[in-house]
């Protein structure tokens, strides 16, 4: 990194924690509870919406999680169709394909169930199947604008760690296989359920890699620098807290309809931080080192948590600190940096607990300088506590290769 290129990042860190401040946010109704997807139709019913376009992947559609969907619009007299097209990671193809049918269908709103590629899929058909003239690289841009909003969303999760369900971003693939990552402005989504029946099954693997990415979200929107509202705040504190208390229950007792419910609470909390108050440092290491080493996200976020969260300590002790203490881990007399200090031990403790092995020996040095190219650019995306130079970058890929 050249010194004008770090001091120009240094000088728009705030920028894009401004520019979120400008854009509209979705405040979907939420819906909580085992088995609570069964009131879709009730949802739709009280809504006015006469034509519902259902969207899963075919995982989902073969293991029957939509039937209890389309029996409660059935009850309801709603008309629907299915859409299940979506096999892997989200495609302009696939998109286009969805609005079409979409737009043949006549639907009135789109109820998006599954993860992050359902979820990323059914915000561009919201959007483009409201336009249907508008070609849909429209939605690829880095923002994009859906003029007169998009079809409602009703958003049901399976999984609780991205909380994709009420982000305004999306990521697709374009004709060229080039990931696009868009921030869509004017998203209509409706309604949210949480529905822990949906994970009572989930892999123990899926389970805490995904519980941890969740709690990134929370901590590195009260990391950065955005000016958070107390609401804001408040979600975010929950969301590490929820996951600190009940991501250990579900790793002895899966089946915790309680711990399930908790952490798909913590993953939405985590989804309103992304989209109030952004990502930080922890992400751009963790994107750079997934895309690199092809390790899946969760965990690359696992590797950078302490490390990247510990770097930034010293600027943030105030928020650490009362962070640690909504989360029950200090005692009266603990000052500020006693009580960061214990908040990165509960993260360690966590990480042991969840298996995590100490150290990250794929990570090469001799892939160091891609590796910071990378970061220094993904980081521009958003408003961290502070910006790394190339050799603080350097010092942290040596300590994640290492280990916490």
């Amino acid at each position: 990194m050249s010194m004008a290129f770090y001091l120009g990042r240094k000088a728009i860190r705030r920028v894009p924690g401004t520019v979120i401040k400008a854009a509209p946010i979705p405040k979907p109704e939420l819906s909580e509870g085992f088995g609570c997807r069964s009131e879709v139709g009730k949802i739709c019913e009280e809504a006015g919406f006469h034509a519902a376009f259902v969207v899963t992947d075919q995982t989902l559609f073969r293991l029957g999680l939509h039937e209890k969907v389309t029996a409660s619009l059935k009850e309801h007299e709603i008309p629907f169709t299915m859409f299940y097209d979506i096999n892997s990671e989200p495609t302009v193809e696939i998109v286009e394909k969805g609005r079409s049918a979409a737009a043949e269908f006549g639907a009135d709103c789109i109820i998006a169930l599954g993860g992050g590629s359902v979820m990323d899929s059914s915000k561009i058909i919201a959007a483009a199947a409201r336009h249907p003239n508008m070609p849909i690289h429209h939605y690829l841009h880095k923002f994009a604008i859906a003029e007169g909003g998009t079809l409602p969303m009703i958003n049901i999760p399976t999984t609780a760690g991205t909380g994709a369900e009420c982000t305004v971003g999306a990521v697709v693939k374009n004709e060229h296989g080039t990931k696009c990552a868009t921030v869509l402005i004017g998203l209509d989504i409706a309604n949210v359920i949480l529905d822990s029946e949906l994970l009572i099954n989930a892999p123990e693997s899926v389970t805490k890699w995904c519980a941890i990415d969740a709690l990134s979200h929370g901590l590195e929107g009260l990391l950065a620098d955005v000016g958070s509202t107390e609401e804001d705040i408040r979600k975010s504190r929950e969301c590490v807290r929820l996951i600190l208390e009940y991501l250990p229950v579900l790793l002895e007792d899966p089946k915790n309809i309680e711990a399930r419910q908790a952490t798909l609470l913590a993953a939405h909390y985590g989804g309103n931080a992304i989209n109030t108050q952004l990502a930080g440092y922890i992400h751009a290491f963790a994107h750079s080192i997934g895309a690199l080493y092809h390790i899946p996200h969760g965990k690359a976020i696992a590797w950078c948590l302490v490390p990247i969260t510990a770097a930034q300590e010293n600027l943030r002790y105030e928020e650490m600190a009362a962070l640690a203490e909504h989360c029950n881990l200090t005692s009266e007399d603990d000052t500020v940096e006693q009580a960061a200090d214990k908040l990165i031990l509960a993260f360690r403790n966590l990480l042991d607990r969840c298996g995590l092995e100490h150290g990250l020996p794929a990570l090469q040095e001799c892939d160091y300088q891609e590796l910071i190219k990378m970061i220094d650019n993904d980081s521009i995306n958003y408003s961290p506590s502070k910006t790394f130079t190339d050799s603080e970058i350097r010092m942290l890929l040596d300590q994640i290769r290492r280990g916490f």
